[in-house]
This record gives C-alpha cells, structure tokens and sequence, in this order.
C-alpha cells in the first residue's frame, strides 16, 4: 500500500481542476485493503475520467491499482477473462481485439479503468458492459471481505448500477470477469458502424470505433474533460409524441418499456450552447453533451454552465438533465 498526504488533484481527474486531496490510499491486494481502516468511508477512484473535485477533499481517497487479467476456457467458444480492477479499460479492449476475442470491440477508446467500468455499466456504439460481464468482485469496508456479484445482481441500467445505489460508499469494485467470444459478432447497428459489411473484422471494428470518437470527442490528456457530462435522457411515448409535433426535427429511439430517449447533444446545441463557454468552462465546439476546461476554469464557472443547461433545456422541451459525471464537494459528496 502506498499513502500520499496532500497532494495535487491534477493528476487524478481527467477535468484537472485545481484542488488537493488531503491523503490518497492506492492498494496493491486484496490483503493491503484488509488492513486499512478510516474514520470515514473513503472516496473510491479509477483514474479519474468521471469525477471532478470542485473543492480541496477532506475525505481519503482509495484506489486499487493491481491490474493482472487471467484467461480461462469456457467450453469450445467462449473463455472467461478475470480483470483486476486498476487495468486500463481501453488496453483490455485493445487486447481482446489482438486476440481475436468478440464482445467490447465497440468500448473501444472510453478512458478509464476497468473497475470503474460496471459503475456506470458504460456503453457505446450499442453494446453495454452488462452485455459480456459475467460478476464483479466487491471488497465490503465493514465486512472486510470479497463478495462475488453475479451480473444479474449488479442491477445494470442506463449508465446505472447497484454501485450507485445500494452498494454506494460501501466497499471498492477489486475485479471484473467477461465473457467473451472466439466466435465473430459484428454488432454494427449504431450510426457510425452501420456501413460496415455484415462480416466486418474485429479489427476493422475496433478501428472504426477509434476514428469516430476520435473525431468528435476531445482526448482528455489534450483537453481536460470528463467525457459525456450528461446522461441522454429517457421520456414517456406520449411526451415525445407532444414533442414531435413541435420540433420535426427531434430525433428519438425508442425503448423495449415504451420509453423514447432522446440525445441530449441534440437539446443542447438546440439551445445554442454548442461552444459556448463560461469563463475557460464550456461544451465543446464539435460535440456539446462533452464539458471542457480550457486550462483555469474554476468550480462556480462549471456550475454556472451546468445549471444554465439544465434550466434552458427544462424550461424549452420539460426535460430534466441529469449529470452523468460525479461532481464531489470538500467531503467527497456529490453535489448533483
């Protein structure tokens, strides 16, 4: 175990807000987290591609580091792949693509670390993580031991799982195991990858993957951001037909629950602020959903911009816009 006291946030979140972190625990094993104990639960972090610290963090900081992945067959056409929680979620798809394994080519280039993966159940290009884990393996804090979390118990939704909910705060995600295929399974559906052959490669996939957000989204190690900022929300039928009748234009895909959603880039370049900054905080000029920091944007200029969004989309088609990105205060608390 390794402990750092009163260091630069820089370095721990993608936004690169300016703030310290008050101790920052980073754990080898399961056996280091054994023997940690702290008067308050401690803010769990991957690599900090979600989470801005608005102010200096009082509360500890935790971050398990040991990324070994193990390959393991199951049956003729499927093999399970255990993945330490500090892996870089980009280099797992990169190496499954290399060798030749079907299921998260489309995740291709989401920053990040494997174990922040299942939080957010992240997805892109119509596949989700829920698509091929298979468990998730939870250290309890009070328990102080390793639970082993079928996916059907992980509550996998829209950007959304358990460890939002009822595990929140309880313990930190150690390892994640997939499912993956030796059998090709293009899933080329998604604007983006439509126009690819039917028997497209993995490769040719994954590459593709890569191009695309790599010409509309801005990397984060070039343009501090935290990605997608906003989740796409998802409405009644009815209100989308009300809606539909107003502004032709609104795309809508509809959902398996009678649901629609909608993209919220598409509501809010339709309000103007595409491009639009507050001081060195604005969306970005070739995708608006993403939030950029120029280089010294401050907390209240996110602020500002995030509750002008909100409000201008609320109040123009009834829509609450939720925050995707985890916002913390001093304690580590979100504030949104």
């Amino acid at each position: 175990m390794r402990t750092l006291t009163n260091i630069s946030a820089v370095p721990y979140s993608t936004f690169r807000f300016d703030a310290t972190l008050s101790t920052v625990h980073e754990f080898n094993s399961v056996s280091e987290l054994h023997s940690f104990t702290a008067k308050t639960a401690p803010v769990v972090l991957g690599e900090g591609s979600n989470t801005i610290f608005l102010q200096d963090l009082t509360a500890p900081v935790c971050r398990f580091v040991a990324e070994s992945k193990t390959l393991t067959e199951l049956g003729a056409d499927h093999v399970l792949v255990h993945v330490e929680a500090g892996h870089s979620w980009h280099q797992l798809v990169s190496w499954a693509v290399e060798q030749q394994l079907w299921g998260i080519e489309n995740l291709a280039l989401i920053p990040g670390s494997v174990g922040a993966a299942p939080v957010q159940n992240i997805g892109a290009y119509g596949v989700e993580l829920a698509d091929s884990c298979l468990y998730v393996d939870f250290y309890h804090w009070q328990q102080r031991k390793v639970q082993r979390i079928a996916a059907g118990r992980c509550q996998f939704g829209y950007r959304d799982s358990v460890f939002k909910h009822a595990l929140a705060g309880k313990g930190v995600i150690v390892a994640v195991g997939f499912c993956l295929s030796k059998q090709s399974n293009p899933m080329l559906g998604y604007n983006g990858l439509d126009h690819l052959p039917a028997d497209a490669a993995i490769n040719t996939i994954f590459e593709q993957v890569v191009a695309v957000r790599s010409s509309k989204l801005p990397d984060p190690a070039v343009l501090a951001n935290c990605g997608s900022f906003f989740k796409n929300p998802v409405i009644a039928l009815q209100h989308y037909t009300v809606l539909k009748s107003k502004y032709a234009d609104m795309p809508g895909f509809s959902q398996p629950d009678n649901t629609v959603k909608i993209p919220a880039a598409w509501l809010i370049e339709q309000q103007g602020f595409k491009g639009k900054h507050y001081g060195e905080v604005g969306c970005y000029k070739l995708q608006p959903l993403v939030i950029v920091n120029e280089g010294a944007g401050t907390a209240a200029q996110l602020e500002q911009l995030v509750t002008a969004v909100q409000q201008q989309v609320l109040s123009a088609y009834n829509i609450q816009l939720e925050v995707e990105v985890r916002m913390l205060n001093d304690a580590g608390q979100p504030v949104r």
